[in-house]
């Protein structure tokens, strides 16, 4: 929850307008990620999710109007400052992004010893302590491919959470899990963000299985934000954009075929 220090949003997009190789992807977003909230960006594949994180990371810079991170306009480039920025940030891949040649512990460690100067000692208890968060210390020494799919994508989940940083970025979490899999790490993403104090910005397809755990949704469509409330108001809406997306409707102002690019 916000403290007297930390301001009440955590994450302000305003205005924002991307643009991909002259392809405008999205256009005129707002939307505010309050702090120590869970929030679920949800969308159809292609709708601007992952370019959305693109610049909440300072790896795109808007064409228009700004990203604030605990309101701190996100650097472009690759300056000091978004590197310092980003140490606020803690990132679960998709792919997960182990290193497949190091064991869980040392994954870890990575950033730890990247970032820090800290003894060995104290950093082989950081890693126990992260991977005992997300119930993995007993298999600190295997490597990734002596890991199952969910078992991987935890010991990633630590290493995003190495640093401690209060806004943890979820890209795609439980896609490639199987439904076991997919509660463990669902259970986590809501366990940890209220233990650990966290603001968590979920950015999936996985409606359902999303929701239970968020207290703010956002709904990106044909470029722009459709909505933007509480799930339960989203399970409430009757617009037609939301609705399709939620039903899974192949009829609806959803193109399933790809339409001509417009380039800016």
């Amino acid at each position: 929850m916000p403290t007297s220090r930390s301001p009440a949003i955590a994450v302000d997009v305003s205005a924002l307008q991307l643009v991909r190789d002259g392809h405008v992807v999205l256009d005129g977003v707002e939307i505010q990620v309050p702090t120590g909230s869970v929030t679920a960006v949800l969308g159809p594949s292609g709708s601007g999710k992952s370019t959305l994180l693109a610049a909440l990371m300072g790896e795109l810079a808007p064409a228009k109007g700004a990203v604030k991170v605990f309101g701190e306009t996100v650097p472009a480039g690759k300056t000091r400052a978004l590197l310092t920025l980003r140490k606020q940030m803690g990132v679960l891949l998709q792919g997960n992004g182990l290193l497949s040649d190091l064991t869980a512990a040392e994954n870890v460690a990575l950033p730890i010893q990247t970032h820090t100067a800290l003894p060995k000692a104290v950093i082989e208890r950081l890693v126990e302590l992260k991977l005992h968060a997300v119930g993995l210390r007993g298999l600190k020494d295997a490597f990734p491919r002596e890991l199952s799919g969910g078992q991987a994508r935890r010991v990633a989940l630590a290493r995003a959470l190495a640093l401690d940083p209060p806004l943890m970025i979820y890209d795609e979490p439980l896609t490639g899990l199987d439904p076991i899999a997919a509660g463990v790490i669902t259970e986590l993403m809501g366990r940890l963000n209220k233990t650990l104090g966290l603001t968590s910005v979920i950015v999936t397809h996985h409606v359902h299985e999303t929701l239970p755990i968020c207290d703010h949704a956002v709904v990106i469509a044909n470029g722009q934000v459709v909505f933007q409330g509480t799930p339960s108001e989203l399970n409430a809406s009757r617009d037609p954009w939301v609705r399709q997306f939620l039903d899974g409707a192949a009829d609806g102002p959803i193109a399933f075929d790809a339409q001509p690019r417009t380039y800016a």
